[in-house]
């Protein structure tokens, strides 16, 4: 082969793109809850690991709320549905 010789090359072309909705959970700050709380809610309803669950717990401390989670609306609304249920504020938004 030459050196500024070409090669042919075989590139996939997509027929259709398809597009998703996502949606985000968004946890926000109260003056009732504790970061113990949050932080296990966080760990439990989001399957955060306890550092993800205590930086978006300092987030929405700091902030005054923060997207804990992304995903489709079937996904999230039940997460929403059991943090509020514990007390925490929260809502599933595009």
């Amino acid at each position: 082969m030459l050196p500024f010789e070409q090669n042919e090359v075989d590139v996939a072309v997509l027929d259709k793109v398809v597009e998703t909705d996502v949606y985000h959970l968004i946890v926000f700050n109260d003056d009732v809850n504790t970061f113990d709380h949050v932080i296990d809610t966080l760990m439990d309803v989001c399957e955060h690991t306890p550092q993800q669950a205590e930086q978006c717990t300092i987030i929405i401390h700091y902030k005054g709320k923060c997207s804990v989670k992304d995903g489709s609306w079937d996904q999230l609304v039940p997460m929403r549905n059991e943090i509020c249920r514990r007390g925490i504020s929260a809502e599933v938004l595009q």
